[in-house]
């Protein structure tokens, strides 16, 4: 009993298999290039900045209410986190510590916080707190500043790249 039948009647069950001397030509029409699909400079950078590791970075630019194209032309521009508020009109003010919980309480315009943004670190255990004031200012610790100093270069990398 043979499992496999011979490719032709006059063959044995150990035939010299047919091999072929070229490819054959693969006749398609070519897919579209993904890469050279036009992304404006705000879109790049709204997509980019909606990655996970950018979360924290976002919830700040967010609260400075401007548009994509001038925090994108901050950003090429500089190299720290304080020059790239001062260049959107910001400035920032470095206290040694800020307490999370007596901010919540100064919220609005009458205490002058327009947002608490508080980053919860595990590995140190602690919190790093950033407030945006209705007065053009953000006021941190330096730990924080730090913090989104090495997050925006992070960020600025990726962005030119």
């Amino acid at each position: 009993m043979t499992l496999f039948p011979p490719s032709a009647p006059d063959q044995g069950l150990f035939s010299t298999p047919n091999f072929m001397a070229k490819k054959p030509a693969i006749i398609s029409t070519p897919l579209p290039d993904v890469t050279q699909v036009t992304e404006t400079v705000e879109q790049h950078f709204d997509r980019l900045l909606s990655h996970d590791q950018f979360k924290i970075l976002k919830a700040v630019l967010d609260q400075l209410h401007m548009d994509a194209a001038a925090m994108h032309g901050a950003i090429v521009t500089t190299n720290s986190y304080r020059n790239f508020l001062s260049k959107l009109g910001y400035r920032l003010i470095l206290v040694p510590q800020i307490h999370e919980q007596d901010c919540y309480s100064r919220m609005g315009p009458a205490g002058g916080i327009r947002a608490v943004l508080p980053v919860h670190d595990i590995a140190t255990y602690s919190t790093l707190v950033t407030l945006v004031n209705y007065d053009a200012t953000v006021t941190t610790t330096p730990k924080s500043m730090d913090f989104y100093d090495d997050r925006l270069a992070e960020f600025k990398t990726q962005l030119m790249k």
